[in-house]
């Protein structure tokens, strides 16, 4: 079976976020709500269709600016369904407004997105999906682990022997404290 670590390298798509991003360790709150909300648009499509809608993402998303997101009413709702830049499915849609409010009750009781990972670290990825599903919408198995990999939470990301892998070690990841 293939890894991404065999497609990805010089991939016109996937090349650079396998080298730069995927499995690096993330604090910026506006990276992270972007990647969980890449992941739930993910689900049932391909990480390939993802990464080419990404800048339609971020426009019809206010940069992926959490405040913004979380005050979004029914007209943009509308405006999103509408918008063939991204994936236009309600159900995602009102996810990325939940989890930004979610974003927004976690700055409150941990100081940041990024705290409340930390504090919630190390669990299992079964503990995490269970944890997922309590706190924010959309978020399945795959899902949850896919976020949590990208960042740095759970191993996995790359193989060992994927030159990205030694960059991404030397970074101190949260996987490599448990």
């Amino acid at each position: 079976m293939s890894s991404y670590c065999d497609i990805a390298p010089g991939h016109p798509v996937h090349a650079y976020y396998h080298a730069h991003e995927y499995g690096f360790p993330q604090r910026d709150e506006r990276e992270l709500f972007e990647r969980l909300l890449l992941e739930i648009n993910q689900a049932g499509l391909s990480w390939e269709t993802i990464l080419k809608k990404r800048e339609g993402f971020r426009a019809a998303y206010d940069g992926f600016d959490v405040d913004a997101v979380a005050a979004y009413g029914e007209a943009d709702v509308e405006r999103l369904l509408g918008d063939s830049r991204i994936i236009r499915n309600r159900l995602k849609v009102r996810a990325a407004i939940h989890n930004a409010q979610v974003i927004q009750t976690l700055r409150l009781s941990h100081g940041s997105f990024a705290a409340w990972l930390d504090a919630m670290h190390p669990r299992s990825k079964p503990e995490w999906v269970k944890l997922f599903r309590k706190t924010f919408r959309f978020t399945g198995g795959e899902i949850t682990g896919e976020f949590l990999m990208s960042l740095g939470y759970l191993p996995g990301a790359h193989r060992e022997d994927c030159p990205v892998h030694a960059r991404i070690v030397g970074l101190s990841p949260p996987w490599t404290r448990d």
